[in-house]
């Protein structure tokens, strides 16, 4: 049925394509006695071979995008399928009992479970591994499919309610042509994950997942926020234009990869990119980064059953540090709690968990998980040019801190005689307090790098993942450009660069104002840096210095600076749809 669905544009361009709604199916079961065992029996083991098969596949995917580490998880997804004690209980319920498989699988499975939890921490932390095996098994059963991002095999159009990083870890994306979602914002992981890959969305959409079905025919239009299903041929041949615009309108931009960015006056900043993994990278060259602004290393943490060793995360580390070298790599120390919580780290349920115990805090509460990392990371700087970074510093108390237990790491190893780098090390600037006192925080650091994503949120006291109050994240509302202008020049004071790693970055509307306002790096999602370049060099650096300062004297309301922004330099940022 044709439906026609609003929601946020999240990511520019147009993508035509089938539906994979990406959705959990309904697999309760009911208990049903049986006459034929041989067929019941059969039923199951064909279910269970199905089943390893899929996760056969999904490990593949899994170690040639993550690496073969944090593939492991799947080897013992096998070894649970493929265990003869638990297939032999299954087994034995379906006999003894006379009962289905489905319900057999979940009586044993039950069973399992309440071994595991008597068991120490590591075999209670198997029992997601359970539910994992478990699910899938009983999808077969129930001729249900069970989607899986990972099991793509064709390009089609992601409908979902909402995703999650630990999601789309394992995607290719070359069979993602869009994404649509339920709920959302520009700064929901499926946004800033489309516009990394240059792949239209929108989201916030309420009901796509309820209005739209497998396999129906969509256009999703990303930069005005809509989606049309079960489009007319006129639609089609429209949208189908769109898309060979757009695609000749990236080869144009393809030659800017190797240019630096410089504005019309010959004012230079760095273009740099935001990334998860080690496997961004190409996506990060291919585009023409200078440099990588923000690494989040909680990706590492959030893709393993439990916490990664320091030799793990030093040949991450150094994988990615050695890949851009001698350009310069930001790291971020861990950054989990909030949406991002870390089950084996036994974190305390929290009323607020974004006001709670998150980022740095979390660091400095689990001292030994703080210190592995960052001598894994000072043993990485030997191979390249690496900056650490410490998020949602509050307090030059927590800053000091952190920073005390850096220099004796760092101490331990040089007396231990370990190869490392010079690393300069800074702070992300995301808090409003550390934003007010940035004059004193620039006295402490090698740079700061402003959070714009988390800054604008507790500025505006609006959860940025909650739909009904989405309209309050406001990039351009005058109290956010007040504070990143107040950043920006405590840095240029005290003689650091600043720079921004939030979405805002690549804002064409926000760009002007960074750029007059002095910010020196950009740090953004890969695919938003050519267009950015693009942008900058046809920009005055110079001329906008007088746009910032009518801003900042005289809007009262983020249309009042978009309006202004529009009327200062519209011929460039019409070239920018």
């Amino acid at each position: 049925m044709r439906a026609m669905l609003k929601g946020i544009a999240a990511s520019d361009g147009v993508a035509c394509g089938r539906v994979y709604r990406f959705v959990e199916p309904d697999l309760r079961t009911k208990r049903r006695s049986i006459t034929n065992l041989d067929y019941e029996l059969n039923r199951f083991h064909q279910a269970l071979e199905a089943a390893v098969s899929e996760v056969e596949t999904i490990k593949t995917r899994a170690t040639k995008n993550l690496g073969a580490d944090s593939a492991q998880v799947f080897s013992a997804h096998i070894e649970m399928l493929q265990d003869p004690e638990f297939i032999g209980a299954v087994e034995t319920q379906i006999k003894t009992e006379r009962i289905n498989a489905e319900v057999a699988l979940a009586s044993v499975a039950n069973i399992y479970e309440g071994r595991l939890k008597e068991q120490n921490a590591y075999m209670q932390e198997r029992v997601s591994d359970l539910h994992d095996i478990t699910k899938r098994v009983t999808a077969h059963l129930l001729g249900v499919k069970l989607p899986d991002l990972a099991l793509l095999k064709e390009p089609v159009v992601v409908v979902t309610h909402d995703l999650i990083p630990s999601d789309t870890v394992s995607v290719d994306a070359k069979y993602i042509l869009g994404f649509v979602t339920d709920l959302g914002g520009r700064t929901s992981h499926s946004s800033i994950l489309a516009r990394s890959l240059n792949i239209p969305a929108v989201v916030g959409t309420q009901s796509a997942t309820a209005d739209l079905t497998d396999g129906t025919m969509v256009i999703v239009n990303g930069t005005r926020g809509s989606v049309i299903s079960e489009p007319t041929k006129p639609e089609l041949a429209t949208a189908k234009q769109a898309m060979q615009d757009r695609a000749a309108n990236m080869q144009r931009l393809a030659t800017l990869r190797h240019h630096t960015t410089t504005s019309q006056d010959g004012v230079g900043v760095l273009l740099a990119a935001n990334v998860g993994t080690a496997n961004d990278i190409p996506n990060v060259l291919k585009n023409g980064a200078e440099a990588i602004g923000l690494m989040r290393t909680e990706f590492l943490y959030m893709d393993s059953e439990q916490l990664p060793t320091e030799d793990e995360q030093f040949l991450a580390y150094r994988q990615v540090v050695q890949a851009l070298a001698p350009r310069p790599v930001v790291i971020r120390t861990l950054d989990i709690g909030g949406d991002k919580p870390l089950p084996y780290l036994k974190q305390k349920p929290e009323a607020n968990p974004f006001l709670g115990a998150r980022a740095i805090r979390q660091s400095l509460a689990h001292q030994n998980v703080f210190r592995s990392q960052l001598r894994a990371l000072l043993r990485a700087s030997a191979y390249g040019n690496l900056r650490i970074m410490f998020p949602m510093i509050a307090t030059l108390d927590e800053l000091r801190q952190a920073k005390a237990i850096y220099d004796d790491e760092r101490s331990r190893l040089t007396t231990a005689k370990v190869p490392m780098g010079k690393v300069q090390v800074g702070m992300m600037v995301e808090v409003p307090a550390a934003a007010m006192l940035a004059d004193r925080f620039a006295q402490e650091v090698d740079f700061m790098s402003i959070g714009t994503n988390d800054l604008i949120g507790y500025t505006m006291a609006a959860d940025r993942t909650n739909q009904d109050v989405a309209y309050l994240y406001q990039p351009y509302h005058p109290a956010i450009l007040r504070l990143v202008d107040r950043i920006v020049t405590a840095g240029h004071a005290a003689g650091i660069p600043v720079a921004m790693c939030g979405e805002m970055a690549g804002d064409p509307i926000a760009v002007p104002l960074l750029l007059g306002m002095g910010l020196d790096e950009f740090s953004m999602g890969a695919g938003s840096i050519l267009k950015t370049r693009q942008l900058i060099s046809q920009l005055d650096a110079k001329e906008l210095q007088s746009l910032v300062e009518t801003v900042l004297n005289s809007a009262s309301t983020s249309q009042e600076v978009v309006t202004m922004v529009q009327a200062a330099v519209p011929d460039v940022l019409n070239q920018t749809d």
